[in-house]
């Protein structure tokens, strides 16, 4: 098993006044040529959106864009006709395919949003556009691995085009858990939202992730209660 380490305190970083992310991948102005992608994941970016803030309409195409809110609520619509409002537990995914135009903002002018938005490269380009969320039950991620977006029927998650899938956990001090890929040959990219856990003799601590490949399963254990998210993906 090869793992990768980035520390939280290593990422890039930004300051734009209303909005202040984290970048885990080369973004925007933020180039280092060690960490530009894993595998088929793109971008992994930990935004701070201020009250009011927001992304003015922009375009996209041939990316599968997958939000996951934490905190506050955030605003979207697209050129799909694609509308809504996420917030804590929702799930959003877009496939940009032959193109899209959208905008995303702070849906409260008091308080903030904290949120990762992930880019995968889609399994078949120039498909047609297409935008979904859905609610999950937290509970359902009590100490065993909930999928969140996955191209398998059987795993009842919002789709995306690529042979990839996330998996969110919360996972209590001193309990361990399993994860086996879905598609032979992925890797994981594994973000620790909260908490700690160990990875063998590897500790991460918040916002601190792991890039696991040469191994179809690996065990994580909670040092302290932690949320994790696992992101698998063709690794070419």
């Amino acid at each position: 098993m090869k793992t990768d380490i980035q520390k939280a305190s290593d990422r890039g970083s930004g300051d734009y006044g209303w909005l202040k992310p984290n970048y885990y991948f080369s973004f925007g102005g933020y180039h280092n040529p060690a960490k530009v992608h894993f595998g088929l994941l793109r971008v992994l970016n930990d935004d701070f959106i201020g009250a009011g803030g927001a992304f003015p309409t922009h375009p996209h195409d041939n990316m599968e864009i997958i939000t996951i809110p934490f905190t506050g609520a955030l605003k979207h619509k697209d050129s799909t006709g694609g509308e809504g409002i996420i917030r804590a537990g929702d799930v959003q995914i877009m496939s940009a395919g032959t193109g899209v135009q959208h905008s995303e903002a702070n849906a409260s002018t008091t308080e903030p949003v904290t949120l990762f938005q992930v880019w995968i490269f889609p399994k078949e380009k120039n498909i047609k556009p297409r935008y979904d969320q859905r609610s999950f039950d937290v509970l359902n991620r009590e100490n065993k691995w909930q999928v969140i977006v996955s191209p398998r029927a059987e795993d009842d998650a919002l789709w995306i085009n690529q042979d990839a899938r996330f998996s969110m956990i919360n996972l209590s001090e001193g309990n361990e858990i399993e994860y086996r890929n879905a598609f032979t040959g992925n890797g994981v990219y594994l973000v620790v939202i909260r908490g700690s856990i160990k990875l063998g003799e590897k500790r991460l601590a918040k916002r601190d992730a792991v890039g696991i490949s040469g191994t179809e399963t690996f065990v994580v254990k909670a040092s302290e209660d932690a949320e994790l998210l696992a992101i698998e993906v063709p690794l070419s």
